[in-house]
């Protein structure tokens, strides 16, 4: 244990005595890439941001260099040689590249800034890493993968023993996540105690020699890099995974004819070019591991993304969704995976947040009467079971399952031809997921068809009728869900080609 640098032990933080964190753990050793795994929920950002001085922490243990250590503020962290390069470049991108790596430390003489010495400190700082950079252009001007780097030449250069990497390689490309990572190994050969959080397997298990797993908040284990990917994922998910399969729902034979058909649909690095259908009736699951690209391939469905390359029909016919308002007037839906951010509208009443969509769909010149409004909202309270006292009551005032169904109603309002829900039942209790579920796949007897992403591999099983899957922004496969086991298909979602 000669070479930790950094130590944390029995960590657990609360939030309005929710816990986050219950008893985390994580060893840094210098010159190791160690790999922080976890699902969403795990508690891998907040124990980043305690270890970043963003926020504290209410029990537990960390040490720095054997020493007792709390950092109460980012500047503290920085200043013990601890640094963070956050997924989104927090630099400023209209300062030079110079200014964005020296800021606070700019050489000066006694009339200012010593422009010239600056250029040549910044130049050399970039060597350090192998950039050959103009450190006179503007930073937000260079691609992103660029300005990562400068990122992370800034951390450095503060004398960072040791560096944080929260999903660096979200927004990258191939050949610029190679880099990256390449990067990385030169760091770790120069004794930097390196932490990468990552949901991306393939990249984890590039340049990864340790691995600890969290989940719910509680430290799994540390593990040596060669631990099989398959393992790795049953430590994060919590449990073993047999042949089993889920018994499924009794459905009619989905139609012949496809509703939607993909053809190498996709968007820059968000997602590559898949090949979908989806007929009248047929449910089409999207499984993938966190970051695999479903909520982007969703979102390009609905025209919420644009697509920029790919064709998109509908019943047969070439569209192209250039916002959701194009996807409602062809007979589409989307019920978002973060309904507080996506979904909802707070401030407005349950009548109002149901009516939503399809007073969009009429446009402002055909409002639809407040009576009809409220006989609307109220026959979808009673239909989908909303708990509520009023149709006129304040959404946010909802429970979480309450507010799913408010969502579910806004679009089905709107009577559509297909359906595409992201994580519906994320949050809420089991009998709302039954009672949520229970409704969609009655209309989907009805002949709506239904695009289900969800990471409740059991559930995708349950209801759908084949499966995509799709890994690393890729689709990887596509799969008969009849006989389909969680193993199979987890298999298909984690392990390399």
């Amino acid at each position: 244990m000669s070479d930790v640098v950094f130590q944390a032990t029995g960590v657990a933080k609360a939030f309005n005595g929710v816990p986050a964190l219950a008893d985390a753990a994580l060893t840094l050793r210098a010159g190791e890439v160690h790999v922080l795994m976890g699902q969403n929920g795990a508690g891998k950002s907040t124990l980043i941001k305690i270890l970043a001085g963003v926020q504290g922490f209410d029990a537990g243990s960390i040490r720095l260099d054997g020493r007792p250590f709390a950092a109460r503020t980012p500047l503290q962290a920085q200043q013990a040689g601890i640094a963070v390069v956050h997924q989104e470049v927090q630099l400023c991108p209209n300062l030079s590249v110079a200014e964005n790596l020296l800021a606070g430390r700019l050489p000066r003489r006694w009339f200012g800034i010593d422009w010239r010495a600056a250029y040549r400190e910044a130049e050399a700082v970039l060597a350090r890493l192998g950039l050959n950079l103009d450190v006179r252009a503007t930073l937000g001007e260079l691609p992103v993968a660029l300005q990562q780097m400068v990122a992370i030449a800034r951390a450095l250069h503060q004398q960072a023993r040791v560096l944080i990497l929260d999903e660096p390689t979200s927004s990258l490309d191939e050949a610029e996540t190679a880099r990256l990572l390449a990067l990385l190994r030169q760091l770790r050969g120069e004794g930097v105690a390196i932490l990468l959080v990552t949901h991306f397997l393939d990249q984890a298990y590039a340049v990864a020699d340790r691995f600890t797993v969290l989940r719910n908040g509680r430290f799994v284990g540390e593990y040596a890099a060669d631990l099989p990917r398959m393992k790795l994922v049953e430590l994060m998910i919590g449990r073993e995974l047999s042949a089993t399969t889920e018994a499924r729902e009794a459905r009619e034979p989905a139609a012949a004819a496809p509703l939607l058909q993909a053809e190498g649909l996709g968007r820059g690095n968000a997602i590559a070019g898949v090949d979908l259908s989806v007929a009248p009736g047929e449910v089409l699951g999207l499984a993938g591991l966190l970051g695999a690209g479903r909520t982007e391939l969703a979102r390009l469905l609905f025209g919420a993304d644009r697509a920029d390359r790919g064709e998109l029909r509908v019943a047969g016919q070439p569209v192209t969704l250039r916002s959701p308002r194009d996807a409602v007037r062809a007979g589409l839906a989307f019920c978002p995976e973060e309904r507080k951010v996506d979904g909802i509208v707070a401030e407005l009443s349950v009548r109002e947040n149901i009516v939503l969509a399809l007073q969009a769909r009429r446009g402002v010149l055909r409002m639809l009467p407040r009576a009809a409004q409220r006989e609307l909202a109220e026959a979808f309270i009673r239909k989908l079971g909303i708990k509520t006292a009023d149709a006129e009551t304040p959404i946010a005032l909802l429970s979480g399952g309450n507010q799913q169904k408010a969502i579910l109603a806004r679009w089905l309002a709107t009577e559509p031809r297909l359906l595409i829900l992201d994580e519906p039942t994320r949050g809420i209790d089991i009998a709302a997921k039954q009672d949520l579920m229970s409704q969609v796949l009655t209309l989907c007897r009805q002949g709506m068809a239904l695009v289900f992403v969800s990471s409740e591999l059991p559930e995708v099983l349950r209801v759908a009728d084949r499966v995509v899957v799709l890994r690393e922004r890729r689709q990887v496969a596509t799969l008969d869900a009849q006989g389909l086991s969680e193993a199979q298909l987890l298999r298909t979602m984690a392990e390399a080609a």
